[in-house]
């Protein structure tokens, strides 16, 4: 978790979205941007240079995309956690209308999202994000929370149904005791550590050590990364 003014690196092959992004973050007393890149590859070496606490990158990067960069971040250990911006792959649109599709989540592409997290992603947003969503969801990854846009969270519960349970998943799943697990579930479902804790009856604090310790076991960077591995492992499936 970060003291002092949250710390972000811009990322994207766009001029005007970077001066964008600067503009709706650089009204916050407690943001401050302290670089931009117009490519993963610079995107990694300015990552490495100016340990920023907040990666904010856009999915398709040209020479390393944001998938590529999240992985080399978390390989490399470094103090970065990747927030990916999920551009709407359909077909081009401008305007309101355009952007009111994208929201509900009908254009947004779930594979660079899941391929993301899996790489060490700790946040996902839908790049028409409103800025509101924007600012909340670098504070909360910047605190060491997930961020993921509710449309993107749907298509991924939809993407991970799809896919046949993962054996070396299962198998990571015996490490855990049976209440890790609980958690675990609790977790996948969306639930706060408070409301876990009312659910299962025990306190916050317990939860908490429960919660690290099954990111520990199953060497996981966050809750995003937990929610991902309980569905594909067929331990929670969407709408149970």
């Amino acid at each position: 978790m970060t003291t002092g003014p949250v710390r972000v690196l811009l990322a994207d092959d766009q001029p005007m979205v970077r001066s964008g992004l600067r503009a709706v973050l650089g009204g916050h007393a407690d943001l401050h941007v302290v670089g931009e890149a117009g490519d993963g590859v610079e995107a990694i070496e300015l990552a490495r240079r100016l340990l920023p606490d907040v990666l904010l990158i856009e999915a398709y990067l040209p020479r390393r995309d944001a998938t590529a960069v999240a992985r080399e971040i978390r390989d490399a250990r470094l103090p970065v956690r990747t927030l990916v911006l999920i551009p709407d792959p359909g077909p081009a649109a401008t305007g309101p209308a355009a952007g009111a599709e994208a929201g509900a989540g009908s254009g947004i592409d779930a594979e660079p999202a899941l391929a993301a997290l899996r790489s060490g992603a700790s946040g996902l947003l839908a790049q028409d994000a409103p800025p509101e969503e924007i600012i909340a969801a670098v504070r909360a990854v910047a605190a060491g929370h997930a961020a993921v846009s509710p449309p993107l969270l749907r298509r991924l519960l939809d993407l991970l149904a799809a896919v046949p349970p993962a054996t070396a998943a299962r198998t990571d799943l015996g490490m855990l005791t049976d209440r890790e697990r609980e958690v675990l579930v609790q977790v996948a479902r969306g639930l706060s550590n408070a409301e876990i804790a009312q659910a299962l009856t025990v306190s916050e604090t317990t939860v908490k050590t429960h919660v690290g310790h099954v990111l520990t076991k199953l060497r996981l960077r966050d809750r995003v990364q937990a929610v991902v591995l309980a569905y594909e492992s067929g331990l929670v499936k969407p709408g149970r």
